[in-house]
């Protein structure tokens, strides 16, 4: 045991850096705006007075960065937009990278985020967390566009499952990318968690190597799984969607 623990210290002692999931960690969403977890808004003060680099990686496409940057001042976080990684912006990068002009079927407190960005003629479809815009003719509109593509391309803002708000558990992004996968026989690029690209871009943001980074997040798959994937360790809290 004594062991163990110096093993563990050793290789506590070697990390600069702390990727932070926000949804199910630090605070549980909701229609009301949300509550924060028990502690986390003094965790977060500990992590900045401590020295260590921080970054908040988040897979939350319903609101651009600002307003959900907003939001998490207002329930006390010490937190700014230039701390977050989130999709929508990875997207546009990739977009514009690739001359990709998207026909988007996300939540509409999203679309500021795309609006530097050519949606004339759409030859790809960009998959985000809609929450109530995913109707039957929304999702076929979708379909409808990417099965006319002679190389259809579906780009989706992250895969997770669900999700957890104050009033209970929510059918996330993944579910819907899932069925136009499976309806247009294609495979979605995904942008966010797990992806492999999302976690360097984070890493890169904080200057420290995979190494020397710890994930925290409350989804064992994309918070977790994608972590490690990239040589990162990872921790679950058993909060938010945690079960």
């Amino acid at each position: 045991a004594a062991r163990l623990g110096s093993g563990m210290a050793a290789w506590a002692r070697a990390v600069r850096g702390l990727l932070l999931d926000v949804s199910g960690v630090l605070y549980d969403s909701g229609g009301d705006g949300g509550v924060p977890i028990a502690g986390s808004v003094e965790a977060v003060r500990r992590i900045k007075a401590s020295g260590l680099k921080l970054r908040f990686c988040t897979n939350e496409t319903q609101a651009t960065r600002e307003k959900f940057v907003k939001k998490l001042q207002g329930l006390g976080f010490d937190i700014s937009v230039a701390e977050v990684t989130a999709p929508a912006p990875a997207a546009c990068r990739l977009l514009r990278e690739r001359s990709l002009r998207p026909h988007l079927l996300v939540h509409d407190d999203l679309v500021p985020e795309f609006s530097e960005i050519d949606k004339t003629n759409p030859n790809c479809v960009v998959i985000g967390d809609a929450a109530e815009n995913f109707t039957y003719a929304n999702l076929n509109e979708a379909f409808r566009l990417l099965i006319g593509m002679e190389k259809p391309v579906l780009i989706s803002l992250g895969r997770g499952r669900y999700y957890k708000e104050t009033d209970g558990l929510k059918l996330d992004v993944g579910a819907y990318m899932k069925a136009l996968e499976y309806a247009c026989d294609v495979q979605a690029e995904v942008v966010g968690k797990p992806s492999r690209m999302f976690f360097e871009s984070a890493l890169a943001e904080m200057g420290v190597p995979p190494e020397q980074a710890i994930m925290i997040g409350d989804d064992i798959e994309s918070d977790v799984g994608g972590a490690q994937r990239c040589g990162m360790r990872a921790l679950q809290v058993r909060t938010g969607k945690y079960r």
